[in-house]
């Protein structure tokens, strides 16, 4: 699945997200540039709930 996150913005924000889906359970790959986030090995809703409690806002892609 694909994530729009708008308030991603720097290394930092990257690497919190990271972090969040890894603890979650689950892999991202950041695309910093355009702001997008795909997620593998989580269910939808956790990989949302997971993004929103590292402090971002995800869209469906």
């Amino acid at each position: 699945m694909e994530y729009k996150v708008p308030d991603m913005s720097c290394g930092h924000c990257k690497a919190s997200i990271e972090e969040a889906i890894s603890t979650a359970g689950g892999t991202a790959k950041v695309d910093l540039e355009n702001r997008r986030v795909s997620i593998d090995g989580l269910d939808p809703a956790r990989a949302e709930a997971a993004i929103r409690e590292a402090g971002f806002s995800p869209e469906p892609a």
